[in-house]
């Protein structure tokens, strides 16, 4: 391997190995020729990656906000074991160089005592900002906000305020401005460009436009996510009762928000918890899924009473035993199909009668079309196996139904829990299989019961 200059091309393997030759032979120039074109997010693997025994030498030889960089990258635990590896006055060091918004929601999940502990330590106009966020309820606007962003005074020039700009690193020409006033309430936003190109005595407020799309602190982030996607803004304003100025969401914050989100909407479809990950201890994971489960239990147990109160069709026609699961696991998929549907279609979509409506004939539509092909073909499938048409007519005509009811109630249950202000994804799969194999069962055996006589 030429180790003489660092290769874009070089797996995070294969790097990982250089760094760990070269903290072993205290070879500090390669180090550092090889570290300094690494991603934060390398970086962060590099860490994971190496040796547990060179591991503190490795994080000695980074600054802290190289550091804070990396641990940006990490997850909840792997931070905590970051910062137990650094000690108590370097772990402070990188928190004060960490971006405020991944501070917090760090700072969010620790216990309250470790959390004072930190803040009391850290310095005092740092740790006031972080109480001040931590102090708003958790996933609102004012939780994931920060004070990443530059304001401007509405009777400033536009030569005044582009010499504040200028301690802006960097403001590509699509950049927005914030105007405030005096009292520091959210007035308007103007565009870098509009300044560049302005004359050097035209005010702000001239350039300026007033309405701003903006965040309140009490908003869901959820909801803050949408209206930063709808209208494609990079960042989005954050303002309190009063409309002062408090902070900036911005687009990473946003991707992260999602993610979450659909973290946590698959795993309430699925009867689980967003707070189950890879890390989670089992005991923990028990706790956190087995109420779900028995409830599931104890609904399910109505689908053996639905069979025991027909045994008596089933003793006299055995061959419906074999299309049993089929029936259930069939409804059961088909509500599953739709409860997906509409929990992806509520994301960012207020609900009026009208669309509700739409929906539900919508899907009455497709739950008949499918129940009419996938009817029709067990049919002549269950001719063919049995040698009987009435059996097949029977199990056709069940299935039919059955599937019509399965995509009305996957697409009811969630809407009914939205009309009522409860996140429709507790409208877990598990829940709507469960009710759909009741149904179903009863359907089945009731046509069947009624048509037992031509049967035998």
């Amino acid at each position: 391997m030429n180790r003489s200059h660092p290769k874009k091309d070089f797996s995070v393997e294969e790097i990982t190995e250089l760094l760990v030759q070269f903290v072993q032979t205290q070879n500090l120039t390669e180090f550092y020729k090889w570290a300094k074109e690494l991603h934060p997010y390398d970086l962060s693997l590099i860490y994971k990656k190496f040796p547990e025994q060179e591991t503190k030498r490795f994080l000695l030889l980074f600054k802290p906000d190289v550091l804070a960089d990396m641990a940006e990258a990490l997850t909840l635990h792997e931070q905590v074991h970051l910062f137990e590896q650094l000690g108590p006055e370097r772990t402070l060091e990188v928190m004060q160089q960490m971006d405020k918004s991944d501070l917090i929601r760090f700072m969010h999940d620790l216990p309250l005592q470790r959390r004072e502990e930190l803040l009391s330590n850290m310095n005092l106009d740092h740790s006031a900002i972080i109480r001040s966020v931590l102090n708003y309820p958790p996933e609102t606007a004012g939780r994931i906000m920060t004070d990443r962003y530059r304001t401007l005074l509405s009777h400033e020039t536009a030569k005044e305020a582009l010499r504040e700009s200028q301690a802006i690193l960097h403001i590509p020409a699509t950049s927005y401005l914030y105007v405030t006033d005096d009292e520091g309430k959210l007035v308007g936003v103007v565009s870098y460009q509009s300044l560049a190109q302005a004359d050097d005595n035209t005010k702000v407020e001239e350039l300026m436009t007033r309405r701003v799309i903006h965040a309140t602190v009490d908003m869901d982030q959820e909801e803050a996510a949408q209206l930063l996607q709808r209208y494609e803004f990079m960042a989005l304003p954050v303002v309190d009762e009063n409309r002062r100025l408090c902070g900036v969401i911005q687009m990473d914050d946003v991707i992260d928000i999602i993610m979450d989100e659909a973290s946590e909407d698959i795993a309430k479809m699925g009867g689980g918890s967003k707070d189950i990950d890879f890390d989670t201890k089992p005991l923990v994971a028990v706790r956190r899924r087995l109420p779900w489960l028995i409830l599931l239990l104890f609904i399910g147990l109505i689908s053996g009473s639905i069979v025991d109160f027909f045994e008596d069709t089933l003793n006299q026609v055995v061959a419906l035993a074999f299309f049993m699961p089929m029936i259930a696991g069939m409804t059961g998929n088909t509500g599953t199909q739709s409860l997906a549907v509409v929990v992806r279609g509520l994301i960012g979509r207020k609900l009026d009668k009208a669309t509700v409506l739409a929906l539900i004939g919508r899907e009455i539509k497709v739950g008949t079309m499918i129940g009419l092909v996938c009817g029709l073909l067990i049919t002549v499938i269950a001719y063919f196996w049995q040698g009987d048409w009435l059996l097949g007519a029977i199990i056709g005509v069940s299935l039919f139904f059955t599937l019509v009811i399965g995509t009305l109630t996957g697409t009811c249950i969630p809407l009914l829990l939205s009309r009522f202000k409860v996140d429709p994804a507790v409208a877990s799969g598990p829940l709507i299989t469960t009710l759909n194999d009741i149904l179903s069962l009863f359907i089945y055996f009731g046509i069947a019961t009624r048509f037992l006589d031509a049967l035998m």
